[in-house]
């Protein structure tokens, strides 16, 4: 009994559903049921710019205020800016303030680092500037020319080796190449020049006065 009755409301409800006066289970009954009461007035146009009355019935049960999505989105590009400018200033900010405090440091050390007499054509030796722990490489060329720079390779700090007859710096980490006679990068990831160490000859002593910081 109960079964039948079951079967009964169920076919009732198929038969209004289905009805001609409803036009079927159509978008407007799903609409209702699932989608909240929406004043029309609040929905402006379409993404075609037709009034809502222009529009397909779909699009009245699918309601979309465009100009506020396109609002939000220029909002949200508008953030994107700001965002991008302030990293832009923060940058410039960081940039400006390395380079004040370079300009504030004292002018390095004047350091004897080895003898003329010691330093033969075609040798090279390693010293500290312009601290102990500042490794960097006082080279004589083939032809007498001193050369010295810093030991660090510009692309991760690896310890470069002379070689003196072949005329270049090699870094073995990473197969960079630097010129032996200007200290350039040449070959490999190395980005930037070694810095210079300036060097000063008095008598039998050299000495080391300056660091050049080239970029490139």
């Amino acid at each position: 009994m109960a079964l039948d009755q079951d079967r009964s409301a169920t076919a009732d409800v198929e038969a209004r559903v289905d009805s001609g006066e409803h036009g079927g289970l159509d978008s407007k009954l799903l609409a209702s049921a699932s989608l909240p009461e929406r004043d029309e007035t609040e929905i402006s146009t379409g993404p075609d710019g037709s009034p809502l009355a222009a529009q397909p019935p779909w699009r009245k049960d699918f309601p979309i205020d465009w100009p506020v999505d396109q609002f939000v989105a220029r909002r949200d590009f508008a953030k994107f800016l700001v965002l991008t400018s302030g990293a832009f200033v923060t940058g410039q900010a960081w940039i400006a303030a390395q380079h004040l405090i370079r300009s504030r440091r004292p002018a390095p050390p004047r350091v004897r680092i080895a003898s003329l007499s010691a330093t033969p054509p075609g040798s090279s030796q390693v010293f500290g500037y312009p601290n102990a722990h500042d490794k960097c490489l006082l080279i004589r060329s083939s032809d007498g020319e001193l050369l010295a720079y810093s030991q660090a390779c510009t692309h991760l700090s690896c310890a470069v080796v002379p070689r003196i007859e072949e005329g270049v710096l090699h870094c073995p980490c990473h197969e960079g190449y630097f010129d032996l006679k200007t200290g350039r990068n040449i070959a490999g990831p190395p980005p930037r020049p070694l810095p210079k160490i300036e060097l000063s000859v008095e008598g039998d002593d050299i000495y080391a006065i300056g660091i050049d910081e080239r970029t490139v």
